[in-house]
């Protein structure tokens, strides 16, 4: 069940309306059972997969609890239970990509080794609540939050379905307490979630889906485009899988908010950063804080020496990389953002306090201009691929007229289709997250007499109504 589907939308009201109804001693039992309706609406038999990691990560924590000053003990415990949930993870998601790496490179050696295939589906979002459970297993041995006693509560917890799927991925000392508190409906927290949906809708339906056709229409067969094409197709990518992703953040924090419940914010408008150290500050913030905390401070992070520190930055961007993925192109692109922010290390080039407006421009624009680069990795299907683009973007820019003109006939997009890429798609996009580094719109928007926001919040769902693509179409984080 998708959020921008005809069977979301009659979905929520109707938890909605149950949830707020129903005594709080039960509310629980409704999120659980309406979290697992979603995420069986999808496939049924891989809800085994959530029960079997949370019942496993449940126990773990009881038992850790019961250990005392038993250290020897509770590291038993963790490792059993990360073998178990990173086991199921790897089968699923990385065993094929790891069979397929060893072959070739035995076969480099002369050493014959047989293809052996899993016919097995990638489950919806099993990186998300397999990082989730794991967090909670390592918060509990760590003694930062207590063992959840009440496993229904727990499970819900897991399985919370405004972000089952692609997250926030939330920590245990947010998310747990607030399932377990009553909560009485608040009519103004209720207004700001919709708000928040709204935008969402916004970034995902009107921007993402509309930029995805052209995107889609280079990469679908790279090799066979060249020129400015390559170059379009790479900055609209980096744009489409931020409003993507940003925007099912957008819609779970606002749905959840709806229910009483605030999840961890995800995006603080990354493309404004002024270094690759702050863009990761604002970018999947759940995940970067997540490997920061459970990965990067463990193997030692920046107080050892430099050249550990460097190790252990290029260690975490890599696992990042590939936890997104189970394909080279994730690893390298993990790879490249690890040694930009090496780079700037050692270099010293993130600013350590605010840089003056012009120079902050420049540094915006040249950090937009390396993440996109990398993304090229990210959206490529082969590092084969993502090289072609590099090699061949520039082909034909000694004619600057036929490179241009070649470059959007290339996209399939035509003058008219600019015109509402631009006025439409990007320009509003744009000034509201350079507006939004100020003032908080929403709040202000709050502030303003009705008549200005009911106008506001009509001409906004007028947007998604006439501009968004047709068809349903699943969001990019949903692969990982």
């Amino acid at each position: 069940m998708l959020f921008n589907s005809i069977q979301f939308a009659l979905f929520l009201p109707v938890v909605f309306a149950l949830y707020w109804l129903m005594p709080q001693r039960f509310r629980w039992a409704l999120l659980l059972a309406a979290s697992y309706y979603f995420y069986m609406s999808w496939n049924a038999k891989y809800i085994v997969l959530i029960l079997l990691t949370t019942g496993v990560s449940y126990l773990a924590g009881r038992l850790l609890e019961s250990c005392g000053g038993n250290t020897r003990r509770k590291k038993g415990i963790v490792a059993v239970t990360l073998a178990v949930c990173l086991g199921v993870l790897f089968v699923f998601k990385y065993f094929a990509f790891f069979w397929d790496s060893l072959t070739q490179v035995l076969h480099r050696f002369a050493i014959p080794l047989q293809p052996l295939t899993l016919q097995l589906l990638l489950p919806v979002g099993i990186s998300f609540y397999t990082f989730q459970t794991i967090g909670y297993v390592l918060d509990v041995y760590r003694g930062d939050a207590p063992a959840e006693r009440h496993f229904g509560k727990y499970a819900a917890f897991i399985a919370f379905f405004p972000q089952l799927v692609a997250g926030p991925i939330e920590r245990t000392n947010n998310l747990l307490p607030q399932i377990r508190q009553p909560r009485a409906f608040d009519y103004e927290r209720a207004v700001e979630g919709m708000q928040r949906m709204a935008w969402g809708f916004y970034k995902k339906m009107v921007v993402a889906d509309n930029l995805a056709r052209y995107v889609d229409r280079v990469y679908v067969d790279v090799f066979r485009f060249k020129g400015l094409s390559l170059i379009l197709a790479s900055v609209l990518f980096a744009f489409q899988i931020y409003c993507d992703f940003s925007g099912y953040s957008d819609i779970a924090i606002g749905c959840a908010k709806l229910l009483g419940v605030d999840l961890t914010e995800n995006f603080r408008r990354p493309y404004l950063s002024a270094s690759i150290r702050e863009f990761w500050s604002r970018w999947h913030i759940s995940l970067s804080t997540w490997f920061r905390d459970y990965l990067y401070i463990p193997l030692g992070g920046n107080r050892v020496g430099k050249m550990r520190h460097w190790f252990n930055l290029l260690v975490t961007f890599l696992v990042s990389g590939l936890w997104h993925g189970a394909n080279w192109t994730f690893l390298v692109w993990g790879g490249v953002h690890g040694a930009a922010q090496i780079a700037e290390n050692a270099l010293h080039l993130a600013p350590k306090e605010p840089p003056r407006k012009w120079r902050r421009i420049v540094r915006i624009l040249a950090v937009f201009a390396f993440t996109t680069a990398a993304w090229v990795f990210f959206r490529a299907d082969s590092l084969g691929g993502a090289l072609h683009v590099f090699r061949h973007a520039l082909d034909g820019v000694a004619s600057p007229y036929s490179y241009i003109y070649n470059g959007f006939l290339g996209i399939g997009m035509s003058p008219g289709e600019l015109r509402t890429a631009l006025l439409v798609y990007l320009l509003p996009l744009i000034v509201l997250e350079i507006v939004s580094e100020k003032i908080s719109l929403p709040e202000r928007l709050r502030r303003c007499k009705a008549p200005v926001r009911h106008v506001a919040y009509a001409l906004l769902v007028l947007i998604v109504l006439f501009f968004h693509a047709t068809g349903e179409v699943s969001f990019v984080y949903f692969q990982f």
